[in-house]
């Protein structure tokens, strides 16, 4: 279930949550935020990689968007 609402939000708001994510995450880059539908675990990863925070942690983040 939490996938799935982590999943809506980067299908229909990418650019809100690109902005957030490089807010939060000063690191990230537009080459670590690029999203392509059915990559998101990828995506997730890259983040998580990047952050060092977990994937729970990310995708919580992106759902409090």
């Amino acid at each position: 279930v939490l996938f799935r609402s982590t999943t809506d939000k980067m299908k229909g708001n990418w650019n809100v949550v690109k902005g957030k994510l490089k807010q939060q995450y000063g690191d990230l880059t537009d080459d670590d935020l690029t999203y392509s539908e059915g990559q998101e675990d990828e995506l997730l990863g890259r983040i998580q990689k990047k952050t060092g925070k977990s994937k729970d942690e990310v995708k919580k983040f992106i759902d409090s968007i």
